[in-house]
């Protein structure tokens, strides 16, 4: 079932894993003490509620009960919970065993019901649905209440708090004449009293990812396995993982270009967020220090476009494919959505072990360092090992290319699509050798082996970074641009969704610092279109304005740098990024960091400095 936004919040906060109970007719079971936090996590603490991950941990009292049979439609999606419409003396039981935190003065069991009956009296009740918690009986439903469609019911368990107790429903028919009670989207949340403070550690951590994947001819589909491997972080425990399936935004999810199945180390819901989200429920929680291991088989379909997931004819580019792990923080699970605008993406630094197998015609440059090993006939296998990556991407085609080593010995690749001359190829790897010198001795020296470029004027946007990989136009800004996003956001990482400024302004500023340009006077040029616009903001806010994302983000944040570097002086300057990237090397920065940094780094008082130039956070 696809999972309502009410079921898919409640599932990211779940923190005990119920466990499957059936409360039989005149059998009630006892509520159960149950250990109790000292203050109340707001939770939803009823597993597979949509009945979209099968039947456990439910109990029923046949496997019939819980179904995606016709005769019946589910709330949302396909799968429900079927009771009785038999016409004949019968019962059905679902159950399953919830724990409610102490200390929260509210919990709250809904769900969504759909009564029909071939009954026609408007007085007796003589078939049946009773909701229970424990031996307490919450609800009773009849033929009485029948509807054509779902209704919602909420019921107050309040009183259960701090006790683990069996949640149950129970259908009676009598002799003649059928009633189905028909239950989706089960939830119970909890909240209210004391809520203890959010763990801002960032999980899961360590992640590490061993691929490997065949293409057909052509290089646009792609077959195979994933696994990742990962370790709690957090002192809260760790019940799921999400990944990011980010380019099904490139699909639909009728029609997915990136497709999971066969997923073991966890049961899989069904993708949300438009899709480009897949939870994973652990099979127990994850204490501080756990490490588990999650795989699937993976297929990917490249679709048609030159863009950083599309093929340009006969050349395909391979960016965001991977599923990779979401992080967990303070602010909980961040499920941002996809924008074609800039970039969504948020992720720690991960190890990636990914085995490309594909024809010997295409080249295939990656992430990380490659090695080329001759595969079945007409076949060879490329393996690109890369550690401290926070993404991994690669292209497949038949490309020209040329290499180079820079002045401090970094080896650069040129690719070339067909149509790119060679004077302009010779002109990208002077540049990728010059940019990847000057960025390196300003912020420190660059860590990722090779550095490959992808070469192609039919791009609709001017470049797209990737660690140790970028797509871009023939365009010496927009290279060096790129390039520099090796450190901000490859090396040092952000919350790209939430403040793009933190990469995207500091490429900016850094090209210039390249390319010799000094900013000077750039302030002077800034006009606000409204009191909301400020260098800070979200995507969220740049979508709704995206005719004037790049003119703030990236012109008025690199200017609002050079503004600091006048201000602070050129030496505080140089020395509080330099070490500023050394603080957060493959870590995370946040606005708060840098711009306690930065007050770190001089004695003036900056507070009239980041409300003149829109900096919050």
């Amino acid at each position: 079932m696809r999972p309502t936004p009410h079921k898919a919040l409640g599932a990211g906060a779940l923190t005990v894993a119920a466990v499957a109970a059936l409360v039989l007719p005149g059998t009630p079971a006892a509520a159960r003490p149950a250990a109790a936090p000292a203050a109340c996590t707001p939770a939803q603490v009823v597993t597979n509620g949509g009945f979209e991950s099968g039947t456990s941990p439910w109990t029923a009292s046949s496997s019939t009960v819980i179904t995606n049979r016709t005769g019946q439609t589910a709330h949302g999606g396909s799968s429900y919970a079927w009771l009785d419409g038999v016409g004949s003396t019968h019962t059905d039981t679902l159950g399953q065993s919830v724990t409610i935190p102490s200390g929260c003065s509210t919990a709250t069991l809904t769900f969504w019901l759909h009564i029909d009956t071939t009954e026609t009296t408007s007085s007796v009740a003589y078939d049946k649905l009773t909701a229970k918690a424990g031996g307490t009986t919450l609800a009773t439903y009849s033929n009485l209440d029948k509807n054509t469609g779902y209704v919602q019911k909420s019921l107050d368990v309040s009183s259960f708090a701090g006790q683990t107790v069996d949640l149950s429903f129970t259908g009676t028919e009598d002799s003649s004449l059928r009633t189905s009670f028909v239950l989706d989207d089960i939830a119970l949340d909890t909240s209210g009293g004391t809520t203890p403070p959010a763990d801002s550690t960032r999980t899961p951590a360590a992640p590490s990812y061993t691929v490997s994947l065949s293409s057909d001819t052509s290089g646009t589909v792609w077959n195979g396995h994933e696994s990742a491997t990962f370790t709690n972080a957090s002192a809260t425990a760790l019940g799921e993982v999400y990944l990011r399936l980010w380019d099904n935004y490139h699909g639909t999810c009728s029609a997915m270009p990136i497709k999971v199945t066969n997923v073991t180390g966890g049961t899989a819901d069904a993708p949300s967020v438009a899709c480009t989200a897949l939870k994973i429920t652990l099979p127990a929680p994850l204490a501080q220090g756990q490490s588990a291991t999650v795989g699937f088989d993976l297929g990917i379909t490249v679709p048609s476009g030159a863009d950083r997931f599309g093929h340009d004819g006969a050349f395909s580019f391979i960016g965001n494919a991977l599923p990779v792990l979401a992080i967990r923080d303070a602010a909980g699970w961040h499920l941002d959505p996809y924008t074609d605008n800039g970039e969504s993406f948020y992720s720690l630094a991960a190890d990636f072990k990914v085995t490309l197998d594909h024809p010997s015609t295409l080249l295939v440059p990656a992430t990380g360092t490659s090695t080329d090993t001759p595969g079945s006939s007409g076949r060879t296998v490329t393996t690109a090992t890369a550690t401290k990556v926070r993404d991994f991407a690669w292209a497949a085609g038949p490309f020209s290319k040329i290499s180079g080593t820079s002045a401090s010995g970094v080896p650069v690749n040129i690719y070339s699509v067909s149509g790119i001359s060679s004077s302009s190829a010779q002109s990208m790897l002077s540049t990728a050798k010059s940019a990847v010198d000057a960025h390196g001795a300003r912020f420190g020296a660059y860590p990722y082996g090779e550095l490959d470029a992808v070469i192609d004027n039919n791009y609709w946007f001017g470049g797209m970074e990737y660690p140790g990989f970028v797509l871009d136009l023939v365009s010496t800004t927009a290279l060096t641009h790129e390039i520099g996003h090796q450190w901000w956001y490859g090396i040092v990482g952000d919350d790209e969704y939430n403040s793009p400024w933190l990469d995207e302004a500091f490429a900016d500023y850094s090209t210039d610092l390249a390319l010799g340009s000094t900013g000077s006077n750039c302030w002077s040029g800034v006009s606000w279109a409204s009191s909301a616009e400020k260098i800070t903001n979200s995507m969220a806010y740049w979508d709704a304005h995206s005719s004037r994302y790049s003119t703030v983000v990236y012109g008025y944040g690199k200017c609002a740098l050079h503004d600091l570097r006048r201000l602070i002086g050129d030496t505080a300057m140089t020395k509080l990024l330099k070490d500023y990237a050394s603080a957060h090397w493959y870590g995370v920065s946040t606005t708060a960091e840098f711009k306690a940094a930065a007050q770190a780094a001089t004695s003036t008082d900056l507070t009239s400095f980041w409300t003149q130039h829109r900096i919050e956070g």
